[in-house]
């Protein structure tokens, strides 16, 4: 059961980032990366992980992901081969800026140490 949950969440998010490529024409929509797709067991709510390259503007642009919520559902619906498509719920994701981070301080301590 878990391998049709993977194989939908690897659809979710192929199928998501073209919408949001080619399709969406907003444009605070810009230079999104889908890093991960996380469906609920019954298949009703779809968690999309996303990061921008633009930092300075994220509340903005997922306003307008949120606002763009139903247009991307539509779409999604149209492509996947599901009697249900799940409602979409975009996360921020923001584990780059926390390695990030990590990294600088390991490279502070190992500097610290010699």
């Amino acid at each position: 059961m878990a391998y049709k949950r993977d194989k939908i969440n690897v659809a979710i998010l192929k199928d998501v980032s073209e919408i949001l490529q080619f399709e969406v024409k907003d444009p605070d929509i810009n230079f999104v990366t889908i890093t991960r797709v996380d469906v609920t067991r019954d298949y009703s709510y779809a968690k999309i992980y996303v990061s921008f390259i633009d930092k300075d503007n994220v509340e903005k642009q997922m306003k307008a992901l949120d606002n763009a919520k139903g247009f991307i559902r539509t779409e999604l619906a149209a492509r996947l081969k599901m009697y249900k498509v799940p409602a979409l719920i975009f996360v921020y994701d923001d584990s780059y800026e926390k390695s990030q981070k990590i990294e600088k301080i390991l490279a502070d301590i190992h500097k610290n140490e010699k």
